[in-house]
Order: structure tokens, then sequence, then C-alpha cells
């Protein structure tokens, strides 16, 4: 019983770690690896309830993981399951019980659900023991339904769950619910200061956003993995970055519509405006309160300068929009190379992969090895080369994300 008693204390000691993540997706990726962790269980999946469905948002398995070359992460599809008792996960859902299978593929034929054995079959990997759990709120309101796959004994044999594992989940579920609630709430927020930049202009929607802000999580992470900075400060920053990213072109309310809209080129007059969206989102983060307002402005201010120092707004005062530093035209001064802020370059390379990838009413989407070669093409110019390189590492992922936040048909 000890051991059951030091799981609970672990999860305990989480509450108010998770309380301290604010991203969901950040959050719901801790929660599924911390949930693991506890019950030894080598495999998992987390699913968000959307509509009368439930959507893979996270999937983790240590053995397909030790399978990659070091840094590379382990890709999942993007699927849906329908909240109803014909799966294991659906079953969960639908009837708010946990749901704990010494093995899926000897199911009596009266079990209602099934276990789909072609998922096992494309990755080569096979499920066993399943305990599903479901994710529901303080009123009771189906959030998601959290998985684990494989519990492994101290042999690394695959056992069934115990009833004490299934305790301890649902003590966890209900703890980390509430983190969840939260998050969605700080998600909800972002998303409504979006859909008002979105009323000015039509690109900021929050599919764009939501895909900007998880690619430069998945750069951000290789890059620093490269650097050597600590885990602790990599986490720690993921959640500050994704959120800060989602809002680069908030200062994009305060553009008038005729220049937002304006189907053809820009004036000097014009762009000298639009240009002033940077400063003026990064105006909205002055009285910082905590290191996202930090990183909140940084990327608002610096996600249009280049590499080279041709872009903008260069250096300037955010209060004015004054320049304090000016070339000899009287404009002001580009920022160059490392002299732009590191969240700034990759929210950079983020914005433009994704405008490029993204079908628009004045363009259509290019094809991906159109877009990868104007990105290599933009290496040591528009980009910063070795956050450019960390790009094109994180590629697999960057394109699961581009798939679990496709614009809306």
């Amino acid at each position: 019983m000890t051991s059951e008693i030091d799981k609970l204390r672990d999860i305990i000691s989480l509450d108010s770690e998770l309380n301290k993540i604010q991203d969901m997706d950040i959050l719901l990726e801790r929660i599924l690896l911390e949930a693991r962790r506890v019950v030894n269980a080598d495999a998992g999946s987390i699913y968000v309830k959307r509509g009368d469905e439930l959507v893979i948002t996270y999937a983790q398995n240590d053995t397909k993981q030790k399978e990659l070359p070091p840094g590379e992460k382990l890709i999942y599809n993007i699927f849906t399951v329908p909240i109803d008792e014909t799966t294991i996960s659906g079953y969960s859902a639908a009837t708010g019980t946990a749901v704990n299978v010494a093995d899926v593929y000897s199911l009596p034929k009266s079990s209602p659900y099934k276990h789909n054995p072609s998922f096992d079959r494309i990755s080569g990997y096979r499920t066993q023991s399943v305990l599903a759990i479901p994710l529901k709120s303080n009123t009771g309101e189906l959030l998601g339904v959290i998985q684990m796959i494989n519990a492994m004994d101290e042999h690394h044999t695959v056992v069934p769950f115990s009833r004490d594992d299934e305790i301890v989940i649902m003590h966890f579920a209900a703890n980390a619910t509430v983190a969840l609630q939260r998050a969605q709430m700080t998600r909800a927020i972002l998303l409504r200061m979006i859909m008002m930049a979105e009323l000015r202009d039509p690109k900021e929607t929050g599919p764009h956003v939501n895909r900007v802000a998880g690619y430069s999580v998945e750069i951000y992470e290789r890059w620093a993995h490269k650097r050597g900075i600590s885990e602790d400060d990599i986490q720690k920053t993921r959640d500050n970055l994704r959120m800060a990213a989602m809002l680069h072109d908030v200062g994009k309310v305060s553009i008038s519509d005729i220049i937002l809209k304006k189907p053809g080129r820009f004036t000097d007059e014009e762009y000298a405006i639009m240009k002033s969206h940077t400063w003026v989102g990064a105006r909205l983060f002055t009285n910082k309160q905590s290191e996202f307002d930090e990183i909140a402005q940084l990327v608002a201010l610096n996600h249009h300068e280049n590499w080279d120092g041709s872009g903008y707004p260069g250096h300037i005062d955010i209060i004015t929009g004054e320049a304090v530093r000016i070339d000899d035209k009287g404009n002001p001064i580009g920022k160059k190379g490392e002299e732009i802020p590191l969240f700034g370059r990759i929210v950079s390379i983020a914005d433009v992969y994704d405008a490029l990838s993204s079908h628009r009413v004045y363009k259509e989407a290019w094809t991906e090895e159109k877009v990868l070669e104007e990105m290599k093409s933009m290496s040591g110019t528009k980009f910063d080369p070795e956050v450019l390189d960390a790009f094109f590492e994180a590629l697999s992922s960057i394109r699961t994300i581009s798939q679990k936040y496709a614009d809306e048909a």
C-alpha cells in the first residue's frame, strides 16, 4: 500500500505545478505525461470533447519514442472517436465511468466496446492493457478522456492496470480538470482578443494563430535543446511562448479597415500605418505583470524584423512610435541579427510558413515543396539560419499541428 500512498503524494504535489501552466495545449501534454508516470503506463492518449466526438489531442508512447533518433518527436495521426459505447474511450465518455481492460484482444463477445487493431498494425505496436478515465468538470460536464495503455511491471512486462491504478488516475483526473478548465478559460479569452483582430483582418483566425503558436513552440524546443537549455526552463518558456505567439498580430485592432482589407498594394503612407501594428501591439503589454507579458511584447514588436536588418519597425520608442535610431533618410534603422530577440525570430518563421501554406482570398495555398524551397531561400536574409534549421528539424511535428488546427471548410 505504501507505493499507492506515494503515488497519491506525487499527485497532490503536482496539483500546484499543473495550476501554474496557463496554455491549454501545454497543459494537456503535461497531464498525459504525469498520469502515465504515476501508473507506469508505456503509452497513452488524451482526447478532448468537441460536439458529439472525442478528438485525439496528444499521444505518447515510450517504446516507439525510443526507436526514434535523439531529439525526434513521436508523430501521431489526428482522428476522432464517436461518444458512444462502441470504443473503449467512447464508452468511458458516454457512460462517465472508468473502463479497465486487462487485454483488449481478449474482450468477451458480449462487451459493448471493441478494440480496433488497425492502429496497432499501422504503428507496429501491440496494445494490451487499457485504462480509460473521463475528464469531467466539477459540475459533471464532460471535457474529454484520458487513456492509459500498457501498464508495465518492474521487469518491463505488460500487466493489467490495478484497481489502485484506477483510483489514482481518477483522483489525478479530478484535480487536473480544475487546471484544464482554467486553461480553457485563458484560451477563450485569448481567442476573443484574436476575434477582435479578425473583425479587422480576416487572416487573423483562431486556426491560424493556434498553428503559429504551435509551430513556434516546436521550433523553440529544437533550438533550446541544441543550446543546452534546462528542461525546466524549456517547459516554463513553452507555456508563455505559445500564448504570446497567439497574440503576435493583436495590434491590428488599431488599423483601419480601409488599409487592412485593401486588395491592392499599399501606398507609402498606408504601409507606414500598417507597420504600426507591431509597436501598438507591444504597447498593450507595457504594464508587465508576468513573464508572459514580457514575451508577448517581444513577439508583437519584433516578428516582422529581418535577420539582415531590412524589416520593421526597427529601433523605435514603442510608446510614441518614434525612431530612436535613424538611417540617412530619416527612417528607423531595422534590428539586425541577434539584435532581434529570439522569440521574434521564431514567430517570424512560424508566421511566414503558415501564410505561404494557407489559402487566402487573394491567393491559393502553395505546395509544401514550394513553401520549403522559399523558406530555405530566405536563410540569412529574412530568417536567422540557426532558428530556421530548428524549424526544418521540427517539420514532422509542425505538419501534425497543421492538421490539428486546419482551417474550417
